[in-house]
């Protein structure tokens, strides 16, 4: 046992853990009651609300070798919040459960709690964390329940695009799959296993790539800003444009044409873990934020690219690429 007392979570106990991390975390704007409770009461000024959940998994999502704590609460509120502000949403508070095993370190915790304020602070200034759970396991595990405020706004769908309307993107496309690759070519021991120093290494000379991987920063801003621009179809890109656009496509029977010269790369077609924001506008509408056009809704049905029709699979698959 350390001479600073207990430290581990299995020896500090809840309690005592729930002390330590309460104290990091954000407060919601939008709090009536927080943590304490059996649970949270929060306003909705609009009367209604929007709710996403999403876990993360240590193997198929993220591995401790590669990321910091602080990574870790980082992309488990960055990504959720994303999903909030593709429905046209203002994120407005958190929820979240963390199951560790009993001999993690209580700083793993805090981090991962500075993390979710950190997060909160610079990509959704007002929103917080407003409760959770906590339980031992021996799989790390990040559960993350997102919500928002359509701030009296319809939500934009992915079925509302319609033959004429533009197609753009705010946010890079390539950059997380790229940081994905060099992990798992460079940051490995000779066994596979994932290798801290060399990814630690790898961050400093490919700090943007790494970046959007472990830490993401999804332009949540533009969501609302989207929606209050007329946006009528939006979606966040976490599985791959091709595979996303082709979602948008089908909900909304259209095809979507996407122009190869407007993507940053190849890769950007196939490349998961973006965390951009997708969305077709009228072609009458100045585009708000950061969105540049990258295609056209067409009549028809699918997706293409330059007019060809592209039916090439690629993109995030947790059975796949989380396992390798």
């Amino acid at each position: 046992m350390s001479t600073l007392g207990p430290q581990t979570l299995g020896e500090l106990g809840e309690a005592a853990v729930l002390a330590r991390i309460f104290p990091r975390l954000p407060e919601s704007g939008a709090t009536i009651l927080g943590p304490g409770d059996d649970a949270a009461v929060l306003r909705a000024p609009d009367g209604r609300f929007v709710v996403t959940t999403d876990t993360m998994i240590h193997g198929p999502d993220f591995r401790l070798a590669w990321s910091t704590p602080h990574d870790l609460g980082w992309k488990a509120a960055a990504t959720n919040l994303a999903d909030i502000a593709a429905m046209g949403a203002q994120p407005t508070a958190l929820v979240v459960a963390l199951a560790a095993p009993a001999d993690t370190d209580i700083a793993v915790l805090e981090g991962i709690a500075d993390g979710l304020r950190d997060a909160c602070e610079a990509l959704a200034p007002g929103c917080g964390v407003v409760g959770g759970d906590l339980s031992s396991s021996a799989t790390f595990t990040i559960a993350v329940t997102a919500f928002g405020d359509l701030e009296g706004r319809d939500a934009v769908l992915r079925s509302g695009a319609r033959p004429g309307d533009v197609l753009a993107v705010s946010g890079a496309l390539d950059l997380a799959a790229r940081g994905l690759e060099l992990l798992f070519e460079r940051a490995v021991d000779d066994s596979g296993a994932a290798d801290a120093a060399r990814a630690i290494a790898l961050r400093a000379e490919f700090a943007a790539e790494l970046d959007a991987q472990l830490a993401p920063r999804p332009p949540l801003l533009d969501g609302p800003a989207a929606a209050r621009g007329g946006a009528t179809a939006m979606l966040d890109v976490s599985d791959g444009l091709a595979i996303d656009a082709r979602r948008i496509a089908t909900a909304s029977g259209v095809r979507l044409d996407i122009d190869s010269t407007a993507l940053e790369s190849p890769t950007s077609l196939t490349g998961g873990e973006a965390h951009a924001l997708l969305a077709t506008f009228p072609p009458e509408v100045p585009l708000p934020g950061g969105f540049r056009v990258i295609g056209h809704v067409r009549e028809g049905e699918g997706l293409s690219v330059d007019g060809i029709p592209y039916d090439a699979r690629g993109g995030w698959d947790p059975y796949v690429d989380g396992v390798r």
